[in-house]
């Protein structure tokens, strides 16, 4: 409980429901001064423990989680394009990537 407090606390935002989290910290690496930004899909898509790649310890069971096409063509793909866009990703870009990558994000 206290580390979910801490966690909101660090985000200056009011605590809200779990879903939310993965967004907030998109947001804050998306507009941090890194060079790159990356994010799992499973954070993007908003899934839950059922979508974990992985878990340190556990020898079986690992690895098996498969995006589907259906959440490919989900609406979190426009919320990555417009947080992309307002965190002003693609200016960092070095060139000749930047205007290759401006070219795919319509």
């Amino acid at each position: 409980m206290y580390q979910r407090q801490n966690l909101w606390r660090y985000l200056k935002s009011p605590e809200r429901e779990g879903g939310e989290v993965s967004r907030e910290l998109m947001r804050l690496a998306w507009s941090s001064v890194a060079a790159l930004a990356i994010a799992p899909l499973q954070d993007l898509l908003n899934l839950g423990p059922e979508a974990r790649m992985n878990v340190p310890g556990r020898a079986d069971g690992n690895w098996s989680w498969r995006c589907t096409e259906e959440m490919m063509s989900a609406p979190a793909f426009d919320s990555l394009r417009n947080l992309t866009r307002t965190s002003n990703r693609l200016c960092r870009l070095p060139s000749p990537l930047a205007g290759e990558m401006a070219k795919a994000v319509p």
